[in-house]
Formats: C-alpha cells, sequence, structure tokens
C-alpha cells in the first residue's frame, strides 16, 4: 500500500487574510501540519495543493511537494475538500502514481498530533473502513439546543427532549477539522465522509480548536503552548 498526504492550501483566505501562512507560534501556520506528516513516516509523497506562489513557495522551503498550481475554479470559495483531494489524486494517476490512500490534513490544524495520525492510520489500515478522521465530542447535549427565533424569543431544534435528563442523551460528535484518512477510491467518487462507512479518532475537546477569527487563533496558540509544556 502507498500513502500520500494532501494539504489543501489556498491563497485566499478572507476571515484572516493570508491565514495559511501567517506566522503562529513562530512558525508559517502551515508548517506544523508539513511537519506532522513528515515526522509521521507514513507517506510516500507530503503534497501541498495551492494556487498560491507564495504558498508554494514557502511550503517547498518546508519540506513539501508542490508539484502543480491548481485551478481558479478549485479554490474559490465554494471548492469542496473533496474535489481539492480528488484533483491531486487524478494528477497522480496521470503520472502513473495511483495511491492506496490519501490522508488530507488540514493547513490550519497547528495543534495536530503524530500519535492521533498514527492511530488513525491503525484503524484506516484494517480495511474495515473508507475514512477515518479526527473528532471530539461536543460540550453539551445538542438535542438540548436551541436558536433565536426573528423576534428575539427561543425555539428548540428538540422540543421534545426539553424534560430529557442530559445523562440520557446520546453523546454527539463533530468533526475536529484536523485530518481525513480515505481510500483513494472513495475520494474520487466523492462519497460522504460522514457516513455508515467512516470512523473516528476521538480526541479531547481541549485539543480541537477551529480557526476563523482572530479570537479563535489567540485561543488556539494559548492551547498550543499547553501542549507543547504538557510534551
Amino acid at each position: 500500500m502507498s500513502q500520500i498526504c494532501v494539504i489543501p492550501a489556498r491563497g485566499g483566505s478572507k476571515r484572516i487574510p493570508r491565514k495559511n501562512i501567517k506566522t503562529f507560534s513562530g512558525k508559517p501556520m502551515i508548517a506544523h501540519s508539513i511537519h506532522a506528516a513528515k515526522e509521521s513516516q507514513l507517506f510516500e509523497r507530503v503534497i501541498v495543493s495551492t494556487d498560491d506562489e507564495e504558498i508554494a513557495h514557502i511550503s517547498r522551503s518546508l519540506g513539501a511537494e508542490v508539484p502543480f498550481l491548481r485551478s481558479e475554479e478549485l479554490s474559490n470559495d465554494y471548492a469542496t475538500t473533496t474535489q481539492v483531494i480528488s484533483h491531486a489524486i487524478e494528477w497522480l494517476i496521470q503520472i502513473g502514481e495511483k495511491p492506496s490512500s490519501v490522508c488530507c490534513i488540514y493547513a490550519t490544524a497547528p495543534l495536530i498530533q503524530v500519535s492521533d495520525l498514527l492511530k488513525a492510520y491503525e484503524k484506516f489500515s484494517t480495511g474495515n473502513w473508507e475514512f477515518v478522521f479526527a473528532a471530539t465530542s461536543f460540550g453539551f447535549p445538542i438535542f438540548r439546543s436551541f436558536r433565536k427565533d426573528k423576534d428575539d424569543g427561543v425555539e428548540m431544534f428538540f422540543p421534545e427532549h426539553f424534560n430529557t435528563r442530559s445523562q440520557d442523551l446520546p453523546e454527539a460528535y463533530h468533526d475536529a477539522g484536523q485530518f481525513y484518512w480515505g481510500s483513494s477510491d472513495a475520494w474520487l467518487k466523492g462519497k460522504q465522509i460522514f457516513d455508515k462507512w467512516s470512523t473516528i479518532v476521538q480526541l479531547p475537546s481541549w485539543r480541537v480548536q477551529d480557526i476563523d477569527t482572530m479570537e479563535d487563533w489567540q485561543r488556539a496558540e494559548k492551547l498550543y503552548k499547553l501542549l507543547k509544556e504538557n510534551q
């Protein structure tokens, strides 16, 4: 079996400009993902898929490959991760190197741990799953969640559970936004990741941080520092 890592990193981040290469704890953000991929020793190739020359230059300097620049169509706000990974696989097929599996690692995953990549690969390599990805549990039961209506009142998403005890509700999980192991065929077919043919490696909630705002960024840097101190 051959394993390839693909790190999607487009240049057009709007909420935090140049997010993928903005300095995070002393390094370009993408450096943390590239380093984890290379340190794991799981991959024949670590490829960064980008549309941006500066990101490409920095990625190469960090030891990743950037063998192509992807099109504008695959770099807009509507291009999906699956489309980007499929494009990389198709490029590899064209040069005669179809991998058996591809791990997508997000460029904005500085809390990623090599041990989690290895644990996920161990599950994936059993052949029982088409995808294995990082996830964590919600900190509060989603079945007791509610929204605000147009009049500023509240309305439960699941009103039938108003009187249900929290301990009697099933645990719910969400994507950690770090990495996704998948077979090449599953990526190419566009199979939905969050489905019965997938399983997860569960991460503690304190090691999961989506980074969309500067407040998210600052919190992630504090968590990163804490993680390094604990190690």
